[in-house]
C-alpha cells in the first residue's frame, strides 16, 4: 500500500469526519513493512522529507499560514478549530517544512482527544492514530520515536491493532535508530516481555536477543544514574519490571556471563550469608554462569557451601546424593528428576516433603518455571502437612509475578501481593517458627498493594472476595496499604 494511497484514505476519513462529533471511517490495518513513496519532484535538499511539504503545496503561503494558525489554536486548546485548520495542512503538506513530523504527531493529539471524548469509537480513532504513526515513519525514517510510540500505542492503548511480532519489529526499529544511549524509556518494559517471547518461540536468534537485552539494560542503567526528582519514579518502576522479566535468559546457558551472575546472586547471598538456600542458589548459579576458582565471589561461596551447606548423605550411592551432585554441577533437569525420585523412595513424611521442596526451588531459582515450582511445592505440602516452607515459596512465587501478570506496576501487577500475603500468613500458622521470616515479607509487600483509589475506580472495596487471574488463579481478599 503506497503512502499516496494511505494519504488519500486518511483524507477521505477527514472529509467524512467533518467535525469532532462525526463518526470516522476506520483506517486500514497497521503493517510491519512501511510502504515507500516517490515524490513528484525530487527534494533539492536530500535531508528533507520526500513527502509533500509546504513547498509542494499549490499555495505555499496559505499552507504555512494554516500551519501557524492551527498550532496557535492547539496551544490555546481550541481543539475543534485547530483540527479544522490542521486538516487543510495535512491535505497538502503533511511533512510540513520537511524537517520534522509535527503535522503527524499533532494529528495523533487530535485523534487521541477524540478517542477520549467518544470511547465507543476508540478502535476506529486508534486505527487512524496508528496510520499517522506509520506515515510519519515513512516520511521521517530516521525518527526512532515514531516507531517507539507506534509500538507502545499498539501494545497498550489499542491492543489487538497489531500482532506481537509487528510490535516487536517496531520496538526493534526504534532501538536500531536511537541506539542504547537514547532509547525511549517507555520501550523498555514491553520490549523486555516481547524479546523473551520471541526467543522462547524461536522467532529470533540468540545473537539478536543479546543485542536487544544489552540495549535495554544499558538504557535502564543510564536512566537510573541520570534521573532527578520525580522522573526517577518512572525509572524505578522500569527497574522493578524489566530485570526480573529478562531473568528468563538465565535459562539459556551462556547467554549471560559470570559477572551477571555475581551481580544477580552474590548480593542476595550477602543479604542472607547463613541461609543455605541462598548459598546453594548463588553457588550453583555462579558455576552455571562459568565462574571459576580464583574469582573471589565464587571462592567465598564455595567455602560457605562446603563448610555449612553440603548435605551429608549416608555413604554409598543414593538417589539423593545424585540429586545434589546434579545440582552442584548445574544440571538442573537431572537434579529435579533425582529429587523427585528420592521423594518417591521414602515413606518419611518430613523427608518426602523436603525433597519435593528441593525440586520446587530448582524450578523457581534455576529454571524460572513458576507453574512447575508451585506444583512441586504443593506436593511438598501434601507430603508434610506440618511444614510451612512450601507456602513460603508459593508466596514468593506470587509476589514475583507482577511482571508476568501486568506491566510491572499498577493494579494488575499489584494484586499479586494479596495471594502472596495469604500464603505467608498460612505458612506461619502451620509453622510458628517461620513467623519472623513471614512477617518481614508481609510488611515489605503490603506497601505494594493497590491503593484505595485503585480499588474504588474498579468498583470493589476492602474485604471483598477477588479472584486473581493470570497463572495464579486464586481467590483472595481485597486489601490496601
Amino acid at each position: 500500500m503506497s503512502l499516496r494511497f494511505l494519504s488519500h484514505l486518511l483524507l477521505l476519513q477527514l472529509v467524512v469526519l467533518g467535525s469532532f462529533a462525526c463518526t470516522p471511517k476506520a483506517a486500514g490495518p497497521v503493517t510491519t513493512t512501511p510502504a515507500t513513496t516517490t515524490p513528484a519532484e525530487p527534494a533539492e535538499n536530500e535531508n528533507l522529507s520526500p513527502c509533500p511539504k509546504f513547498s509542494d503545496a499549490p499555495n505555499e503561503e496559505e499552507a504555512t499560514d494554516n500551519y501557524v494558525i492551527y498550532r496557535q489554536l492547539l496551544k490555546a486548546k481550541e481543539m475543534k478549530l485547530a483540527m479544522a485548520a490542521w486538516r487543510k495542512v495535512y491535505a497538502v503538506s503533511p511533512a510540513a517544512d520537511g524537517q520534522r513530523p509535527t503535522v503527524y504527531s499533532d494529528g495523533v493529539v487530535f485523534y487521541s482527544q477524540l478517542a477520549k471524548e467518544f470511547p465507543d469509537r476508540k478502535e476506529a480513532y486508534g486505527d487512524t492514530i496508528l496510520l499517522l504513526y506509520q506515515q510519519a515513519r515513512e516520511c521521517y525514517p530516521g525518527n526512532g520515536y515514531m516507531a517507539a510510540i507506534q509500538g507502545f500505542d499498539s501494545y497498550y492503548t489499542y491492543p489487538g491493532s497489531a500482532t506481537d511480532d509487528e510490535i516487536y519489529a517496531l520496538f526493534k526499529e526504534s532501538i536500531e535508530i536511537d541506539g542504547p544511549e537514547k532509547l525511549n524509556y517507555f520501550v523498555i518494559n514491553p520490549m523486555s516481555k516481547l524479546v523473551v517471547e520471541q526467543h522462547r518461540d524461536e522467532k529470533i536468534t540468540e545473537e539478536e536477543a543479546k543485542m536487544i537485552v544489552s540495549a535495554l539494560k544499558t538504557r535502564l542503567t543510564k536512566g537510573l544514574e541520570e534521573c532527578n526528582g520525580a522522573e526517577c519514579q518512572a525509572w524505578n518502576t522500569i527497574n522493578a519490571y524489566a530485570p526480573e522479566t529478562l531473568r528468563y535468559f538465565e535459562t539459556v546457558k551462556g547467554f549471560y556471563d559470570c559477572q551477571y551472575y555475581i551481580d544477580q546472586y552474590y548480593t542476595e547471598y550477602q543479604e542472607n550469608p547463613t541461609d543455605c538456600d541462598a548459598i546453594r542458589t548463588a553457588y550453583s548459579r555462579l558455576r552455571y554462569g562459568g565462574c571459576a576458582e580464583g574469582t573471589p565471589e565464587f571462592d567465598e561461596l564455595k567455602t560457605a557451601y562446603e563448610n555449612n551447606c553440603r548435605v551429608v548423605v549416608n555413604s554409598g550411592p543414593s538417589t539423593l546424593k545424585e540429586a545434589f551432585n546434579c545440582l552442584e554441577s548445574s544440571d538442573y533437569n537431572c537434579a529435579i528428576e533425582k529429587f523427585e525420585a528420592a521423594a518417591n523412595e521414602t515413606d518419611d513424611a518430613e523427608k518426602k516433603g523436603r525433597y519435593f521442596l528441593y525440586a520446587a526451588k530448582v524450578y523457581y531459582s534455576h529454571k524460572r518455571n513458576f507453574g512447575q515450582a508451585r506444583a512441586y511445592a504443593r506436593k511438598a505440602a501434601d507430603a508434610d502437612p506440618n511444614s510451612g516452607e512450601p507456602y513460603m515459596l508459593i508466596g514468593t512465587l506470587y509476589a514475583s509475578s507482577g511482571p508476568l501478570c501486568g506491566p510491572g506496576t499498577g493494579f494488575d501487577s499489584q494484586i499479586v501481593t494479596w495471594p502472596a500475603i495469604d500464603k505467608w500468613q498460612q505458612a506461619k500458622r502451620i509453622q510458628p517458627d517461620l513467623a519472623g521470616k513471614a512477617n518481614t515479607l508481609i510488611n515489605r509487600y503490603s506497601q505494594y498493594m493497590p491503593s484505595k483509589s485503585d480499588i474504588f475506580q474498579r468498583g470493589i472495596k476492602e474485604g471483598d472476595s477477588f479472584k486473581v487471574e493470570c497463572w495464579i488463579q486464586e481467590t483472595t481478599r481485597v486489601r490496601t496499604p
